[in-house]
């Protein structure tokens, strides 16, 4: 996977995930879509900043027969790159030659490289991103050196330097850092209207449906000329799966 941007230009090559990802990927939409505001309400903890989604990700995937859990990772700053904490879904998927394997899933992919004053290029590439990444660490690296290379480009444009917190080394704390599997909290409370906290959840939520089905309908329409070239069956169950993620 590689990337050059250029004015006027840019490429990107996305490593495609392999069956049991796009399986993965596949369930982790549906669950999404699947997800209604009014039960958010037993995992909402103070600020929202998207927790109260993950851990209701995490029970439906159990429910679902996955070994899901909400992971915790904690790193200290180090020279110029500021300590932090990030929180994020794995899956533990079995593999029958390699032993089990573990899944990351962060539903909140393209926050991680926004950056201040991005060219236009550099703003084509990032509503590239996936939605919600599903996949391996290997793979989530490889998005990360483009992703920083075309940041680096994207700044130097207006003069500006990259800051830590987009660093290669700091992002890669955020997912390679030790971590502690936490299990599902829930706090039980009485349904009354919506708090701050609650409607800073409910906003989170609406916003990711709205930008997953944004990129499955041009996933969509991307797809229109290939689909046409292949068989009709093809193409029927092509289109039958996306508006069955498009449904909800």
């Amino acid at each position: 996977m590689c990337v050059l941007i250029k004015p006027g230009s840019e490429k990107m090559y996305k490593q495609a995930g392999d069956e049991k990802e796009n399986e993965l990927l596949s369930v982790v939409h549906s669950l999404l879509f699947s997800i209604h505001e009014t039960e958010l309400q037993d995992f909402v903890r103070g600020q929202c900043t998207g927790s109260c989604i993950r851990h209701l990700l995490v029970k439906l995937l159990r429910y679902s027969g996955y070994d899901a859990a909400v992971c915790v990772s904690k790193w200290q700053g180090f020279d110029k790159i500021p300590g932090g904490d990030h929180e994020y879904i794995d899956v533990i998927i079995d593999n029958d030659l390699t032993g089990p394997e573990r899944l990351i899933i962060d539903i909140d992919f393209r926050s991680h490289f926004e950056i201040a004053r991005a060219v236009d290029p550099y703003g084509t590439l990032l509503d590239s991103l996936p939605v919600v990444y599903v996949g391996t660490l290997p793979r989530l690296k490889q998005f990360l050196n483009v992703m920083v290379d075309a940041a680096k480009w994207s700044l130097k444009q207006n003069s500006m330097p990259l800051p830590p917190w987009r660093s290669l080394s700091y992002l890669q704390m955020k997912w390679h850092s030790k971590y502690e599997r936490k299990g599902l909290h829930s706090e039980q409370q009485e349904f009354q209207g919506a708090s701050p906290s609650r409607a800073l959840c409910f906003g989170h939520l609406k916003r990711l449906k709205s930008s997953l089905r944004l990129e499955l309908e041009t996933g969509r329409l991307l797809m229109m000329p290939v689909m046409q070239a292949g068989t009709k069956r093809t193409a029927m169950y092509e289109r039958r799966r996306r508006r069955s993620l498009l449904s909800f």
